[in-house]
């Protein structure tokens, strides 16, 4: 049963119901962009020093303040250590070596807004250090976690269960990290808090994804990916209105709680007849059906002449009850052509999200510290949307991310090569440019893979993507762990791996404008189409009549007429050469010509 071309047609296509479920499922990215992006506020490291300690200095120093304590305790610009003096106590003399903070650290606040962050409230820094980046990888391997087995759940429940699940269980969830009382229930909640709203994301992409029909899905999808962005956008002013982290965290479950609130509502978020026509459910695919067609003005019963042929197939399909058929991702790795471009968008989708590192740390330099590389980057991810929403649909989606991987890797590889030849301002541009180029090609490898994945595991399959794309955000917590060591082999490592990335993307089949496979037998017909193709006017040269006649038997040859020809041949000569051979046998031979040549069709 084909959906798009006659199911959706006929129940209305995107009419209003469509037009408002697709409006309604763009809000939530609002309150998701919050829980993933408030790690970076969270953990923000606040400009910090050791507190001085009177104890370790001489007795003649130990009334001193302000600069002179200061200058007496700590080397000039030190954050982790505190002079040492031979005597503690007595005389005055230069100290004779250094040590770690004894009474603690003084922080610069507000950091990115915040008077407190996780770092003030356990001290992360110094030797601590690495548990901040620590916090933040385990926060996104739960939102990979997520994907998996959330996106797997997908395909087996329904997308409309999922979401509501992940809401209800991302309130508790986030009012416990709120309350977190140290760091290792901080850790454990945050990554279950990212495994949840992964849950939330992945059932409403995929749900707003198969409501649409092929000319509105991109500018459906790519609208949501503005409220994404507004979200992100959104987060600093919020950090600032409610100065603590405790207090944004909690502003962000409110309005998660809102969402569980509401959302949970077939009015908002309803079944999606696709999945259950595609999975054979039958009943319930009709009725989500006419419920759609309904709020679509448009009747699919009472003697529609389209409508009634169409729910009488389904009734007739439904009289066996026929049992519902769930796929696991695991059909997946069986099949050609669907492994193929999964494999492939998997690993473009990883390239984009972790070589936005070795980009995003030459933005390190530039003040201030935390707003720049955040509203830039949050900027570049808006630029990107607004590409793809102005090319993507005229040049194709592989044409498009093909451009976006060659300027990721030439970007990549001219600042690998060349960034200590080249001037700081083209430095940056290079940089910017990298990052909105590896924005673009994320986002289109999750968008282009959501099109290319059967219904009936899209759930999974998409899971599976996006685990891959978080993997490579996750590159840059894990390379702040040890900051000074590994950026140029991972730099190296990325900018090889965007070279490759061109290649693969050359076997992919192009989607623009073309339905959506339901079944894994639609999703392996989809094939690369040619690399180039054949202008008209070269066309229009070429005759149109082949040289040879097409119409054979079943052998290479038609044997019947192969033998004709060899008769006839023979004959003719044969009777070239007379018994005489001269004058008398070329008359003999131009009189029996006609009957001669005659003969293949006569025999």
């Amino acid at each position: 049963m084909d959906f798009d071309g006659q199911v959706l047609r006929q129940a209305g296509g995107f009419g209003r119901r469509a037009r408002f479920l697709a409006a309604a499922s763009w809000l939530p990215n609002v309150a998701l962009a919050l829980g993933l992006a408030a790690g970076l506020l969270l953990a923000a490291v606040p400009p910090h020093r050791c507190r001085p300690d009177p104890a370790l200095l001489p007795a003649a120093l130990r009334n001193a303040t302000g600069p002179e304590l200061l200058n007496a305790s700590a080397p000039p610009g030190s954050r982790c250590l505190l002079y040492r003096y031979p005597l503690p106590g007595g005389a005055p003399s230069p100290p004779n070596g250094t040590g770690p903070c004894t009474r603690g650290w003084q922080y610069a606040l507000p950091a990115a807004g915040l008077r407190s962050t996780l770092v003030t409230q356990w001290d992360l820094v110094c030797a601590k250090h690495w548990q901040v980046p620590l916090e933040q990888t385990t926060h996104l391997l739960g939102w990979l976690v997520g994907y998996v087995a959330l996106g797997a759940a997908c395909d087996r429940f329904g997308r409309q269960i999922i979401f509501a699940l992940s809401l209800v269980l991302s309130v508790p969830l986030g009012f416990g990290v709120a309350l977190a009382v140290d760091y290792l229930m901080l850790v454990m909640l945050r990554m279950l808090f990212g495994a949840v709203l992964a849950g939330a994301f992945l059932s409403l992409y995929v749900a707003r994804l198969e409501l649409c029909d092929p000319p509105h899905r991109l500018m459906v999808t790519m609208s949501a990916s503005f409220f994404w962005v507004a979200g992100q956008l959104l987060l600093p002013g919020l950090a600032v209105a409610v100065a603590e982290w405790r207090l944004l965290q909690g502003a962000i479950t409110l309005g998660l709680t809102l969402l569980a609130a509401c959302w949970w509502s077939p009015s908002l978020f309803p079944k999606s007849a696709r999945w259950l026509l595609a999975t054979q459910q039958l009943q319930r695919g009709k009725q989500a059906l006419l419920d759609l067609a309904r709020g679509n003005g448009v009747s699919l019963e009472n003697g529609s002449p389209t409508g009634e042929p169409l729910l009488a197939e389904m009734d007739s399909r439904a009289g066996g009850a026929p049992r519902a058929e769930y796929h696991s991702v695991c059909r997946i790795f069986s099949t050609r052509v669907v492994w193929k471009n999964s494999l492939i968008l998997g690993f473009t989708a990883f390239i984009g999200s972790g070589i936005r590192h070795c980009f995003a740390r030459n933005l390190a330099p530039y003040a201030p510290r935390f707003y720049f590389p955040y509203f830039l980057l949050v900027g570049s991810e808006a630029m990107a949307v607004l590409f793809l929403c102005l090319t993507v649909d005229h040049f194709g989606r592989r044409a498009v991310l093909l451009f976006g991987t060659i300027l990721t890797g030439v970007s990549s590889l001219l600042l690998l090569a060349l960034m200590q030849y080249l001037m700081a301002w083209l430095v940056l541009a290079l940089s910017i440019l990298g990052i909105l180029a590896s924005q673009a090609v994320a986002a289109l490898s999750v968008f282009f893979a959501s099109e290319m994945l059967p219904t009936v595991v899209r759930g999974g399959g998409l899971g599976l993507i996006l685990a891959a794309h978080t993997l490579g955000q996750a590159a840059t917590p894990m390379m702040n762990i040890q900051p000074s060591r590994g950026f140029f082999l991972h730099h190296v490592v990325f900018a090889s791996f965007a070279v490759l990335s061109v290649l693969s993307v050359m076997l992919l089949p192009e989607t623009s404008h073309r339905p959506l496979p339901d079944s894994m037998q639609e999703g392996e017909s989809l094939h690369r189409p040619p690399l180039f193709h054949p202008s008209r006017r070269h066309c229009r040269r070429q005759d149109q009549l082949p040289l040879l006649s097409t119409h054979m038997g079943d052998s290479p040859y038609d044997t019947k007429s192969y033998a004709h020809l060899v008769t006839a041949t023979k004959k003719m000569l044969g009777s070239r050469v007379g018994p005489t051979g001269g004058a008398g046998g070329k008359a003999a031979h131009w009189a029996q010509r006609p009957k001669s040549t005659a003969a293949p069709g006569g025999e």
